[in-house]
């Protein structure tokens, strides 16, 4: 949650918020406005005094929720506080990823992948916001792919934009799977796939 000090959101944060949580349990056309507003106790008036249409407002919601996110992979991926070495950072992110997953019953937690689809042939404003999310969050695997690199940890061979493009499809399209069977098993082989895919050994 993005907050304007460390305790107080503003009205329009919070309704950003309530909105993430409704959106990744429905979908972007079926949630209402008056929905949102109600589980943020505001009125109508507010709405529109942050968003001039549902369509400028999916366009803040999936900026707001691309900044939160990637604040999140970027120190997942790419901090070295967290273990200097790249492929136990890559392995913890899938492990943890996959632990959520399993605490919310196999339910998207992506409003990028739960939305995806949806809205990209709906607004072009929109399609260009998850265009760019999803090209930062390639750009956090392609460095963290040159880091293990150059530390030996991974396949000296590989090119680690293509690495990059190809571990992000994978989990997306285990994301969806997971859906539809209602099991992280997708997402498991996927994980396995990919690290012994850039595994030298």
């Amino acid at each position: 949650m993005s907050t304007a000090t460390a305790t107080t959101p503003t009205t329009k944060e919070r309704i950003l918020d309530a909105a993430e949580e409704i959106m990744l349990q429905k979908s972007f056309h079926s949630v209402g406005l008056n929905e949102i507003l109600s589980a943020v106790k505001v009125p109508k008036g507010s709405f529109y005094h942050y968003f001039q249409s549902k369509e400028q407002f999916g366009v803040e919601l999936l900026k707001h929720y691309v900044a939160d996110a990637s604040a999140y992979k970027r120190k997942a991926l790419l901090t070295s506080e967290l273990s200097e070495d790249p492929a136990e950072r890559l392995a913890a992110y899938f492990d943890m990823s996959i632990s959520n997953l399993m605490g919310t019953g196999c339910q998207c937690n992506c409003l990028i992948v739960k939305l995806a689809s949806e809205v990209a042939t709906f607004s072009d404003d929109m399609r260009a916001v998850l265009a760019d999310g999803m090209r930062e969050w390639r750009g956090f695997m392609e460095k963290l792919v040159i880091e293990g690199q150059e530390k030996g940890v991974f396949r000296q061979e590989l090119n680690p934009a293509t690495i990059a493009m190809m571990m992000q499809d994978l989990w997306m399209g285990a994301s969806q799977r997971m859906q539809v069977e209602k099991s992280v098993a997708p997402l498991r082989a996927a994980a396995v796939f990919i690290r012994h895919y850039l595994s030298p050994a």
